[in-house]
């Protein structure tokens, strides 16, 4: 499943990360790459342990965790720190997979999705499209700001060059508590259902609770804490 969801939508934080985007310090993309990775990167990746990098974060990251539509779609079970990266004067980022396993110690995780969140006007670059490659065919995805694009980690993709201007998104991995991509999709299924339901006003309560009942089973039977 490949889902848009318009994550930040506050014109004000929008202003606010468009500032503190200006104020990071950048280093060479590769180093955060894996060995195959580093062949086809052509990135800046902010500095994010520094006092420019931690306020971004911290503007950012409520945005992403407590997204209810996100939350619903990916299950979390942890999320990794996340990269924000700069690609501008024809960069790009070719075809490549995330790696399966990422994080040290106690850290450690599986990647079952990643996300990727734009942070630029799209009218101030050209190129730069998100390109992820799936059995269905290919989705080219150039997004507004605030808006994130959630995709499997299992998935192909890429970045085209950006012809000019300069191309800014945070990106990072999920790891579920349900790892089995379709029934994470089932799940939001249901959860969609459910408030649509809601919304609609008139619903039978018996049949309501053996909807909620169906969800919550069907989580305690998936997931894996």
């Amino acid at each position: 499943m490949i889902l848009t969801i318009s994550t930040i939508t506050d014109e004000a934080a929008l202003a606010a990360i468009a500032s503190q985007l200006q104020a990071l310090s950048w280093v060479d993309g590769r180093e955060t790459a894996g060995a195959t990775a580093k062949t086809v990167k052509d990135n800046s990746q902010a500095v994010m342990n520094d006092q420019a990098g931690q306020a971004l974060r911290e503007t950012i990251l409520p945005h992403i965790t407590q997204n209810p539509v996100l939350l619903s779609a990916a299950r979390p079970r942890r999320f990794s720190h996340f990269l924000v990266s700069k690609t501008e004067n024809g960069g790009r980022y070719g075809a490549h997979i995330d790696n399966a396993l990422m994080g040290a110690g106690e850290g450690r995780m599986r990647s079952d999705l990643s996300f990727t969140l734009f942070l630029s006007p799209r009218e101030s670059y050209e190129g730069g499209e998100l390109v992820i490659h799936s059995s269905g065919g290919t989705q080219e995805i150039a997004g507004e700001p605030g808006q994130l694009v959630l995709y499997p980690s299992s998935s192909i993709h890429e970045v085209r060059p950006v012809t000019s201007g300069e191309r800014h998104v945070c990106v990072g991995w999920i790891e579920s508590l349900i790892a089995d991509g379709a029934k994470r999709e089932l799940l939001f299924d249901l959860d969609n259902t459910r408030a649509t339901l809601r919304a609609a006003g008139n619903v039978d309560p018996a049949a309501m609770l053996t909807l909620d009942k169906s969800i919550a089973n069907l989580t305690r039977m998936w997931a894996r804490p």
